[in-house]
């Protein structure tokens, strides 16, 4: 199958390319300009592979949980890319993303938020994928779900920035911190290619984003 994915849900800009197994990615910090980056990177990706869109067999974006404004940008690229090459889409959670660059078999994501929270999920690898051991949530680190047993590896920037908060929260059953981690578009590739394999993809019409936060700043007097 030939997927491309495509992700702005933090400061940086990343596309990826699965042909037929065979995987190209790219990736940019772009800050603030992932609209203006985003098609010039995928307009050479696709020069350099020869491939066009029409080519494709869908296209995959990261949904979120992230900024707003860059999950509303992959959405709306996608859509728009998807609508003129008639391709189904699908979202990808970008918490899932990152649990598929670990090399653990369960796995805690977090994900910086912003107002001291955390975007939280964690995922149990089995033959057919992860299983989702609990759902994306908006949290303070101190109330994070707890997880069950040990050798829980934690990834993410949640861990980076509360790190010692989620150590405590999770004492005894982490084995492993990669803090340094962020969703990008070649996790959600792979995790795209088995959705679009069995004809679970969408029309591009129903692509919506993942949120999960319904507020992006405190009022004053919540401060």
């Amino acid at each position: 199958m030939k997927i491309l994915a495509l992700d702005t849900s933090t400061e940086y800009c990343s596309i990826a390319l699965s042909l037929d197994g065979e995987l190209v990615s790219r990736e940019v910090l772009a800050e603030q300009r992932h609209s203006e980056l985003i098609l010039p990177l995928l307009q050479r990706m696709l020069a350099e592979t020869e491939m066009t869109l029409a080519q494709l067999d869908g296209i995959a974006f990261g949904a979120g949980p992230g900024s707003f404004t860059g999950l509303r940008i992959a959405c709306g690229v996608t859509q728009g890319l998807a609508f003129g090459a008639d391709l189904p889409v699908t979202g990808i959670c970008t918490l899932e993303a990152l649990a598929q660059q670990t090399d653990g078999n369960n796995v805690i994501t977090a994900i910086d938020a912003r107002m001291g929270e955390i975007y939280h999920a964690s995922y149990i690898k089995t033959a057919d994928g992860w299983q989702t051991a609990s759902g994306p949530v908006l949290c303070l680190p101190q109330h994070a779900p707890l997880v069950t047993g040990g050798s829980w590896t934690g990834c993410g920037s949640g861990f980076s920035i509360y790190g010692e908060t989620l150590r405590i929260r999770y004492e005894g059953c982490l084995s492993d911190i990669l803090g340094n981690l962020r969703p990008h578009a070649r996790d959600m590739v792979q995790l795209a290619i088995p959705i679009f394999a069995n004809g679970l993809g969408i029309d591009p019409a129903d692509a919506v984003p993942l949120y999960i936060r319904n507020k992006v700043a405190l009022k004053e007097k919540e401060r």
